[in-house]
Formats: structure tokens, C-alpha cells, sequence
């Protein structure tokens, strides 16, 4: 889903990066305002992991490319501002080492796969995890599937639009290259996305950014 240089037209890449750089900015004034120094190393492992997922990516024709994205495992873990800080460390990381995505469009996969993937991502399943029960594991399970498949198919269908904007590629030929390929590209998201959560609901139900009632009992700073 990374945009490469060329891809988008001035306005397009000017929104965005407006957007990302307000995100940005926002983000990084409620991080230092919520969090303490013990959720850098799972902000460390937490970015470490999504680097690696997203390195495996196919380019899509009458598209960019398509992988995995992460941004619902970030939210949960670290909530939407430290989530999103570290999606944006890792779209730095691979733009300017790895060529993964354009320089100049870096305000666009920012605001696609960070703003859409960690954000959406984390209030979607935020929604539903406590709609169906917060404190229990099925209710935790069901909204990050549903909040991981969502993310990505809708960046993917955003990505789409901004390629047609900018005259890139119809939209009927954007559309049908990105979400078909997202659309199944979601299911391993959401599949890898429950075993990582499963498994630290399990073992330290503490790390998440909105724990369970009884974690929170248990250990009352551990969320930081």
C-alpha cells in the first residue's frame, strides 16, 4: 500500500502531508502527556514487529503494492498516539533506508496507513470490544478481527481514491486492483493480529492500553 514518488498530483501530496504533519504533532503532545518511560520498549518490540510484517509486500498492478499493515495491533497495545507514532517511525524507516514508499508522498502513506490503520483501527475495535464485553476475551478477539480486516481494506480503498485524483489510474481499475487484493490480504491481518493479542491477553493482559478490569486491579501502573 506504500505510494511510491510520482503517484500523486501536488494538491494530493500537499493535504496530506498537512494532515500527517498535524497528526504528527498532535501525537506526539498527547504521548508525552499519557506515557512513561516503561512503554518505550513495547513501543520498541511493538514497531519492530510491524516493520518486519509490512518488508513482505508483492506490487499490485493498477496499484501500488500490497501487504500487511499493523496498525490495530499498535492501537491496542499502545492506543491510537503512541500506536500512531510508531507507525510513522516505521514509514520514516522504510522510505528513506528501503526506498519503501516515495519521500514526497510520505504524507499520504502516513495518513493512509497510519491515521486509517492505527486510529480507525483502534477506535473500531475499541467500539466493539466493549460493546460486546471488555473484560472478556471473545469480546476482545471479535473486535480486533473486525477492526484489523476494516483497517486495511478501507486504506487500500483511500489509497485508491487519491491514485484516481491525481489521474493516476481510473478509479473503476483502482478500485478493483486494491480492495481485491486487501480484501484478502485483511484475513491474514486479522489472523495474525488475534494470535499476538490472544496470546498477551493471556499472559500479560496488563500491556494493553485499555486492560481488562482484572489486570487493571492487579497491577494498577502496568498500562504505562
Amino acid at each position: 500500500m506504500h505510494i511510491p514518488d510520482g503517484f500523486l498530483s501536488l494538491p494530493i501530496i500537499a493535504i496530506t502531508w498537512v494532515i500527517a504533519i498535524a497528526l504528527i504533532a498532535l501525537a506526539l503532545n498527547r504521548a508525552q502527556a499519557e506515557y512513561q518511560e516503561r512503554a518505550v520498549p513495547l513501543m520498541g518490540v511493538c514497531g519492530a514487529f510491524i516493520f518486519a510484517a509490512q518488508m513482505i509486500n508483492f506490487p499490485i498492478p493498477g496499484g501500488t503494492s500490497g501487504h500487511l499493515l499493523g496498525g490495530t495491533l499498535a492501537g491496542a497495545l499502545l492506543g491510537p498516539w503512541a500506536g500512531s507514532l510508531v507507525m510513522v517511525a516505521v514509514f520514516i524507516v522504510q522510505s528513506v533506508i528501503f526506498q519503501d514508499g516515495g519521500l514526497t508522498v510520505l504524507g499520504a502513506n502516513i495518513f493512509n496507513m497510519g491515521l486509517i490503520g492505527t486510529f480507525g483501527g483502534y477506535y473500531l475495535y475499541k467500539a466493539i470490544r466493549f460493546a460486546i464485553g471488555g473484560n472478556k476475551l471473545s469480546g476482545m478477539v471479535i473486535a480486533a478481527a473486525v477492526a484489523a480486516w476494516t483497517s486495511v481494506v478501507v486504506a487500500s480503498v483511500v489509497c485508491a481514491v487519491e491514485l484516481a485524483i491525481s489521474g493516476t489510474v481510473p478509479l473503476t481499475v483502482a478500485l478493483a486492483a486494491m480492495a481485491s487484493w486487501h480484501v484478502i490480504i485483511a484475513i491474514g491481518e486479522a489472523a495474525i493480529t488475534v494470535v499476538a493479542l490472544s496470546f498477551i491477553w493471556r499472559t500479560r493482559p496488563d500491556l494493553f492500553y485499555d486492560p481488562p478490569r482484572k489486570a487493571v486491579v492487579s497491577r494498577p501502573l502496568s498500562r504505562y
